[in-house]
């Protein structure tokens, strides 16, 4: 090793000189050749580092405007219980379409059924009913939550499946009001058409939320059907012999028109005539089970009055067949006990006139088993099911 003790002291400053030349032109970035002897070294500019934004708000996200296309090409086939659609994938905003949001729900009801979808191109909703129009929306979005324009589609499932005739009649459209009294109303509409023949037209009252009553079915396009003081709203459909159904008219809509007060009944001066047994007001019950999944399900219950007799107020009983909780309800009042539950009427649905019908509906959840309710009693009479 070298003594730097024999370096001549006229030599040795240089060595301290050109190390500390070395360290200041490092720290300007430039380029030294040092020549002090038999070595030479190179020292390459340093980088600088990119500026970094001022901004206080943090990085910039992508906030483009640019949502996906619309669907514009969503078709649907309809067998009894259930519904398939098929579309194109629209054209892409700023970002890739990553999935689709499908809601579906029955006409004239409330109640809405949704699912999220992949990236797919078809899909089919099941646990429909027969004969029923189901009203469908679908929008694309991409990857940051952009959305796309809904596209809308109305379906009528078929009453069968395995003909002759699964094909429903047109809609019967251009329903409009005729003359209006205390307590009916005239309606009128444009006939429908269907590949087998028309065999009526079914006229309903509709509550303008979710209950709809099917007033009376008439073979031609036009009739005069009692107002309610309540349900003012009227669409119609026509019905073919296998009974397919079409999708809805427009609805027309009677406002400012209050039924008048019911006269106090005059007692009879006669001798009041011996008391006899009331007529019982019999049922038909149709349980329905609208969505099921594990562990839940969505079940729709109508009552139908077939007797003479009007029922006023009532309360449903019936058997659940598993082991299933009811956990909210629409139109109605629910108690239960263990199986054993009870469908009370709300306000506006406590009359049931013959041949009328009212629709409620449930959701609830099961664990073992969802198995369809049996003992249906209308305010403890028993009902066909």
């Amino acid at each position: 090793m070298p003594d730097d003790s024999r370096i001549p002291a006229s030599r040795a400053p240089w060595r301290f000189l050109l190390a500390a030349v070395a360290l200041l032109a490092t720290s300007a970035g430039i380029a030294l050749i040092a020549t002090g002897g038999a070595q030479a070294a190179t020292m390459a500019p340093v980088s600088t580092p990119p500026p970094v934004s001022s901004s206080s708000n943090g990085p910039t996200l992508n906030t483009s405007p640019f949502p996906p296309g619309p669907i514009t090409d969503l078709t649907a086939v309809a067998h009894t219980t259930s519904i398939t659609l098929t579309w194109t994938t629209p054209t892409r905003g700023c970002c890739p379409v990553t999935g689709y949001d499908l809601q579906y729900q029955r006409a004239f009801d409330d109640v809405i059924l949704v699912a999220s979808l992949g990236n797919v191109t078809t899909y089919t909703i099941s646990n429909l009913r027969p004969a029923t129009e189901y009203r469908i929306s679908l929008v694309a979005h991409d990857d940051l939550g952009h959305k796309g324009q809904r596209a809308t589609i109305s379906v009528v499932t078929p009453a069968t499946d395995t003909g002759p005739d699964t094909v429903p009649p047109s809609t019967p459209n251009n329903l409009i009001l005729g003359e209006v009294t205390a307590s009916s109303v005239a309606l009128s509409w444009s006939a429908a058409t269907d590949n087998v023949g028309v065999v009526g037209y079914q006229i309903y009252l509709w509550d303008g939320v979710f209950a709809s009553t099917l007033v009376t079915t008439v073979p031609g396009t036009s009739a005069t059907v009692p107002l309610d003081s309540y349900r003012n709203n009227y669409y119609v459909r026509a019905v073919d012999a296998a009974g397919n159904v079409s999708i809805a008219s427009n609805t027309v809509r009677v406002s400012g028109v209050s039924l008048p007060p019911q006269s106090p009944s005059v007692p009879p001066s006669s001798p009041a005539p011996s008391i006899s047994r009331p007529t019982l007001p019999s049922c038909q019950v149709t349980y329905q089970v609208q969505s099921h999944w594990a562990g839940g399900f969505v079940a729709g219950v109508t009552i139908t009055g077939t007797s003479s007799a009007t029922i006023s107020g009532w309360t449903l009983t019936f058997t659940f067949g598993g082991d299933q909780r009811i956990t909210n309800a629409w139109n109605t009042t629910v108690s239960q006990t263990g199986s054993s539950v009870s469908l009370t009427n709300v306000g506006w649905n406590a009359t049931i006139q013959p041949g009328h019908s009212v629709s409620v509906g449930f959701q609830g959840t099961w664990q073992t088993s969802n198995g369809t309710p049996t003992h249906f009693a209308l305010n403890g009479i028993s009902c066909t099911g």
